[in-house]
């Protein structure tokens, strides 16, 4: 109970919490973007992947 006291009651202890949920909210926040990043090249991969097999296939018959 006394670090949770000098936390919210202390300059050191509010410049620690801010520190802390902060540094949360840049983990949500990189890792939507990074997830957000990697499904549009994931489905721009796979939209390439279709359109170049497409022309392919019907070369060959």
């Amino acid at each position: 109970m006394k670090m949770f006291n000098d936390l919210i009651s202390t300059d050191y202890g509010l410049m620690s919490l801010i520190v802390i949920l902060i540094t949360i909210a840049m983990w949500i926040y990189f890792t939507v973007l990074f997830l957000g990043k990697i499904n549009k090249s994931a489905s721009a991969a796979a939209a390439a992947d279709s359109q170049a097999a497409t022309p392919s296939a019907k070369n060959s018959l």
